[in-house]
Parts: structure tokens; sequence; C-alpha cells
């Protein structure tokens, strides 16, 4: 993309009403207004929230809105312009229970109050091979969203990566996490998750599917109150599933 492009985008961005862009001083540290505000502030209603982090264009975020009515999507993201795509249309199309938060993940405590978000989905997230810390589902990121989770509240993962999904099975493991359900191949098990778990594809999931890379899936909650910790990864019987799929290909 062109940098005449992008500044186009950024300078539309600042147009719609649904896509919030806190600055950095309202979240470093120190509470934005709309924490705990969200249903009266933004949606005006108090149907649950759900969040989809690091949502790019946004595309899961608008299916599930579509799809869902009676409930408010928020779809987070720190690129600008990959944001733009999912705010015009949510914007031009007038959805009413979608919005649009362009910050880091590492500030959602700064952005939602405890029990405000009822959902999370982490859809294709980046597998930071070598960097544990850095993966959405490593215990730092998980303990931020238990922070803002309700106390029943379920973290889905959806991921075409056999490492970011077996090491979050560790995770939920290591920590005695309540694992709802899980699948290695969604579209080889049918009936085995949800619909819209199959029904919803990214640009990015039916990319993968052309080139015949199984899609994972797996729902749990964060509802243990000790401390998370990290995983004996290099020890794990999911790592030897892993490695062992590894091999194979």
């Amino acid at each position: 993309m062109s940098k005449k492009n992008k500044l186009l985008k950024f300078k539309e961005n600042e147009t719609f009403k649904c896509l919030i862009q806190p600055r950095t001083e309202e979240v470093l540290r120190c509470n934005h207004p709309l924490k705990g505000n969200w249903h009266r502030e933004v949606f005006g209603n108090d149907s649950p929230i759900v969040l989809e982090l690091g949502c790019g264009k946004g595309e899961y975020t608008i299916a599930l809105a579509e799809k869902y009515p009676d409930s408010n999507f928020i779809g987070l993201d720190i690129k600008g312009a990959r944001l733009w795509k999912g705010a015009k249309y949510a914007n031009d199309n007038q959805l009413p229970n979608v919005a649009f938060l362009r910050t880091r993940i590492e500030f959602i405590e700064s952005l939602f109050a405890a029990g405000e978000v009822a959902e999370i989905w982490i859809t294709f997230a980046d597998p930071q091979e070598g960097k544990p810390k850095k993966r959405l589902t490593h215990p730092l990121f998980l303990t931020r969203y238990r922070n803002i989770l309700k106390e029943s509240g379920i973290i889905h993962l959806k991921t075409d990566s056999r490492l970011l999904y077996f090491y979050t099975m560790e995770v939920a493991a290591t920590n005695s996490l309540e694992v709802i359900t899980h699948c290695e191949d969604i579209y080889g098990s049918p009936g085995s998750v949800p619909e819209e778990i199959t029904t919803i594809q990214t640009f990015y999931e039916s990319y993968f599917l052309m080139r015949d890379i199984p899609i994972t899936y797996m729902a749990f909650r964060t509802n243990s109150q000790e401390d998370l910790i990290s995983p004996e990864w290099d020890q794990s019987p999911y790592i030897q599933s892993y490695k062992t799929i590894t091999i194979m290909k």
C-alpha cells in the first residue's frame, strides 16, 4: 500500500464514529474515559460485549456482528490502515453493534472494566515462534483478559498455527483452566465445533484452507483465581504432538 493511500485512510478513519483511537497518554498507566462505559457511551444498550483481538481488517468482527445482532462486537488492532476497511463497512452499513478500537492489546485493562467483556476471540494471531511471552495466549496476556472478562467469560482461539494451538492447550493444562471444547481440524471433524466456527471465514483462513492447512479451535475459561504460570513447554506432551505433526509435513 502506498504512503498516500495510507494517509487517506488515516484521514477517513477520523470521521468514523465507530472507530475509537485513544492517545497514548489516555491509556498509559491510567484509565480511559470509556472504561466501564462502553455499554452506555458507545452502544447504548446492555447487550454482551465481545472483543476480537488483533482483528486486522475486521472481517470476523463484522461477520459475528451481522450474525448476532443482540450482542455488541469490538475489533481491536494497532494498524489503522487495516481497521479502515472494517470501520468503513460498519459506518456505510450503519451497523449499530460494531465498534473498532485502535490500540495495543497491552492497554486493554485501561480501556475495559472488570466484567465488562463477555467473550474474547483470537483469530489467526502471530504464533510468535521463539517468543512465547508475545503470544496472545501467554499467561501474561491471559491475566489481562481475566481482569476484564465476566466470571464465566469465554476465550476463543482459532488458528492455523499448530504451535499456538498446542501451546495454549498446555497453558490451560498447567493452570487447570476449563477447556470447553477443542479440535485439531475443524473442517475435518464435522459437527465437532459450533456452527459459526466454520461458517465464518477470514481471508487468511480461506487462503490456508486452499493449501490444505488444518484450522484448529479451542474455547476455554480463565476462571482460576491463582496466578497464571508459564508451562514447561519443552517437557510438555503437547510439544511432542506439535513436533510429530511438523516432522510429518
